[in-house]
């Protein structure tokens, strides 16, 4: 076996993993079989990078990595393409997209350098497709619709001012307020939620993270709630709404307090 530390070893532990005599369960894996685990493994990189965890992130990293040679190795047995097919692909992609830096152009800066990205990737998208095509559809709503709005702006379709972006989250909130129906209020409460996305990448705000970063907060505070009450005996749901709402208040000073 190849040195540990080398990425050979990973695509050979693999390799034996999936062959006759390797793991029963590994062998019997497909692409759709082990798509969730893809999933959660991306989510567990995210909840690395969101703890500034460096430990926790290279073996998350590790995990997703195996993933990827995974999905490689079933490829390769179908015979769709190989791991080196999948570095070749991205390599290639990487010089293509800088030319900056690997070939003649000129980028001052970020922002030429993401239009010299929109340029070369409309050239390698077949015709008559939409530049909002790549956007994968099965990302997260917030961050689905920070990618497509970030595209767009790219090419000018962007608001002037961040005071329209705020006059039109004034006006879709005043549209949810006299939406009659459910479906009216889910449709306006979407066009809420897609405004606030707008405004956030204005800001340079990511609204995944920061959604994310509002829910573990919540978290953390309501079990110091949840612990204060265990610790004196005293059954949360028995408060009335205004303890309840006073222990929040608490607890939450407490939290922010330990920073």
């Amino acid at each position: 076996m190849d040195k540990p530390g080398e990425f050979q070893t990973l695509v050979s532990i693999i390799d034996r993993l999936r062959s006759p005599d390797g793991c029963p369960w590994d062998r019997e894996q497909t692409h759709l079989s082990i798509r969730d685990s893809l999933l959660e493994e991306c989510y567990e990189v995210l909840e690395a990078l969101d703890a500034n965890d460096s430990r926790e992130l290279k073996t998350e990293l590790g995990d997703l990595l195996m993933q990827v040679v995974f999905h490689a190795r079933i490829a390769a047995e179908a015979g769709d393409f190989t791991i080196n097919d999948v570095i070749e692909g991205i390599v290639a992609k990487l010089v293509r997209r800088h030319p900056h830096v690997f070939g003649d152009k000129d980028a001052a800066n970020s922002a030429e350098v993401l239009r010299h990205w929109e340029d070369i990737k409309k050239t390698e998208r077949p015709e008559n497709a939409s530049m909002l095509d790549g956007a994968p559809k099965a990302m997260p709503a917030l961050a689905y619709s920070q990618e497509i709005q970030g595209r767009v702006a790219r090419v000018g379709f962007d608001w002037k001012d961040d005071e329209g972006v705020l006059d039109k989250l004034a006006e879709e909130i005043e549209e949810l307020k006299d939406s009659k129906t459910a479906a009216e209020r889910e449709d306006e409460f979407g066009d809420v939620l897609f405004t606030m996305v707008n405004y956030a990448r204005r800001q340079g705000i990511d609204a995944e993270s920061a959604l994310r970063s509002a829910g573990r907060k919540f978290y953390e505070r309501f079990k110091l709630m949840e612990n204060y009450c265990c610790e004196e005996g005293v059954s949360f749901k028995e408060l009335t709404f205004e303890q309840q709402n006073a222990l929040w208040e608490r607890m939450k000073a407490e939290h922010d307090a330990r920073g």
